[in-house]
């Protein structure tokens, strides 16, 4: 409907002749006039059923962009954006408190968020060793002898801040598929190098969870 010219039922759509020659009477202004506006609508009801189609469509496509927006349910960060995301360098999720409280033996609470930061910081790895666990994530492929990682993006403040949270998984079962999620439910064990890693007693498929992340 925008690409129509605007105006065009003002076009009268007639030559009013040489403007030299005798001057028109009354009456022949009349008629001018009366033609003129007849074929101004004429033409503005030509062009009317096409206006009217584009307005619709328009109307039809925009409304349907906007409730797709707000019913459809927002997709979440997926383990293939995990696969292009992932960084060689630890991050951190709470820092120094979250050792502290692992230090305390109060790990009961811990997510893989809290985990990976006591395995990339903790300075007595040994001290952790035989703590049970019970941890849902998603499997990513894990160093050579890992096993597997079990993975997790854990928001700080919203989607956009998402970083990712791994921990080594020991299993000598059959794994999950890649991207699948999982429960692992094991013991924390220090490797005798002093790295920790999550020893598994059970790995079980699940679905993904209604809230996948951590925070």
């Amino acid at each position: 409907s925008f690409a129509l010219p605007l105006g065009a039922e003002n076009d009268h759509g007639h030559d009013h002749g040489d403007t030299g020659s005798a001057h028109h009477t009354d009456a022949d202004r009349g008629r001018a006039a009366t033609e003129g506006t007849e074929q101004g609508n004429a033409l503005a009801h030509a062009r009317h059923p096409v206006a009217l189609a584009g307005t619709v469509v328009a109307g039809v496509i925009a409304s349907a962009v906007v409730v797709g927006a707000l019913a459809l349910p927002p997709s979440s960060l997926s383990p293939q954006f995990a696969s292009t995301s992932a960084s060689t360098t630890p991050v951190l999720f709470g820092g120094r408190d979250v050792v502290t409280l692992a230090s305390t033996g109060d790990t009961a609470t811990f997510g893989v968020g809290e985990w990976a930061t006591v395995f990339a910081t903790a300075t007595d790895p040994a001290s952790f060793d035989g703590d049970a666990v019970t941890l849902t994530g998603f499997v990513s492929p894990g160093d050579a002898g890992a096993g597997f990682l079990l993975s997790r993006f854990v928001i700080t403040h919203c989607v956009i801040d998402a970083q990712l949270a791994a921990v080594p998984i020991a299993w000598g079962g059959t794994a999950a598929p890649e991207g699948e999620w999982a429960t692992v439910t094991g013991t924390v064990r220090s490797d005798s190098d002093g790295r920790l890693h999550i020893a598994a007693d059970s790995v079980e498929t699940v679905p993904e969870p209604e809230d996948p992340y951590e925070y």
